[in-house]
């Protein structure tokens, strides 16, 4: 459930499910909304669930965990990822260092399962895990504008600058962490997180004091992220190799041991995977999960796919065969076939560059 659902509900909201919570699907108009936020600001409820750390063998206890190395210094974080002992991705993390403990934002139906496996984990480390999502709100703010947004409403702080830092400020008269994100949708962008008592005076403060931000629900985040070339979780990272993916933003290959390390190493160090993630403009927009044939062989299937309000076409997201052929494309769509053709990604260039666009090592 969102924190400020009356508040949604006040804008004229319709609700979807995220991984298990009820997220702002969209307030009308969901096109004209995502203009808004490629040409100037918007802002957006984020479905997280939210994980705090803490204890004097925190950042050790979940860097040996976790796909990439955890920070530690305060005010720095890290996207990271949780793989199974064959490499396959069962979740992914923002891990973020706030001094006396670590604030880890997953996804929403991850946050219990990761309490419980981690306690179970401890032995003797001086550690606490506990699932903090009901004591958090996180606001995204993103779009060409976002900073002059941010500086017009945030006291006792400048805007951070490098991707995942954060610094601590107030608005208004609320206490805030202000992170600059990692361009998932494209454009500059920043979350705003705040406790759960003051969220309602955080999000009006966020839409309608200084440079005022369109709000904006999660049929336009699908938007927003693949027009930015950008995997998600649910779609395109779940159960799939990391390489798969090209996370190279996920994973540092220089680190120590971590569950499937072996596996995401092997695929590193041979070069390639068996599939991966291309950008695919189509002639319609087809269901996730349509087959796509090379002439008339099957070489993958479609992740995700939109009508881009900004490129005006159907565009998707394919996990393909990695060496895919040199023929022509098509699209399984409504028991037909349409044609394809492979993108380069990003779909739309905007304000900020997606740290995750799908890179390979050919």
């Amino acid at each position: 459930m969102t924190v400020i659902e009356d508040v949604h509900e006040v804008h004229g909201a319709t609700f979807r499910d995220v991984g298990g919570n009820r997220v702002v699907a969209n307030y009308g108009r969901p096109a004209r909304v995502h203009r808004a936020v490629r040409q100037v600001v918007g802002v957006i409820e984020m479905g997280y669930g939210v994980v705090t750390i803490t204890g004097d063998d925190r950042v050790e206890f979940v860097d040996n965990a976790v796909s990439n190395r955890v920070p530690t210094a305060d005010g720095e974080g890290v996207y990271a990822l949780l793989c199974d002992p064959q490499g396959h991705v069962e979740t992914e993390l923002y891990v973020y260092n706030a001094g006396e403990r670590l604030l880890l934002f997953v996804p929403p139906d991850r946050a219990d399962p990761l309490v419980a496996d981690w306690r179970e984990k401890t032995f003797i480390q001086d550690v606490t895990i506990e699932d903090a999502t009901d004591d958090f709100a996180v606001f995204g703010v993103h779009g060409p504008k976002s900073t002059e947004k941010i500086a017009s409403v945030l006291n006792k702080a400048g805007s951070p600058e490098e991707h995942l830092s954060f610094v601590r400020g107030s608005m208004v008269d609320a206490g805030v962490t202000v992170i600059r994100g990692d361009g998932l949708v494209g454009e500059e962008g920043y979350e705003v997180v705040c406790s759960a008592d003051v969220a309602e005076d955080v999000f009006d403060t966020l839409e309608n004091r200084g440079l005022n931000a369109a709000p904006f629900g999660y049929d336009t985040w699908d938007a927003l992220t693949l027009e930015a070339g950008t995997p998600l979780f649910s779609t395109e990272i779940e159960g799939r190799i990391p390489n798969v993916v090209g996370l190279g933003n996920g994973v540092d290959y220089e680190k120590g041991c971590f569950v499937g390390q072996e596996v995401v190493s092997r695929v590193h160090n041979r070069g390639q995977p068996s599939q991966r993630l291309v950008g695919l403009t189509c002639e319609a927009v087809p269901e996730s999960g349509a087959a796509v044939f090379a002439d008339d062989a099957a070489v993958g299937e479609v992740t995700r796919a939109v009508e881009s309000p900004t490129r005006e076409e159907p565009i998707a997201f394919a996990a393909v065969d990695y060496d895919l052929p040199a023929a022509s494309l098509t699209v399984r769509v409504d028991g037909g076939e349409v044609g394809a053709a492979v993108a380069d990604l990003p779909f739309v260039e905007g304000s900020d560059e997606s740290a995750r666009i799908p890179r390979y090592d050919d």
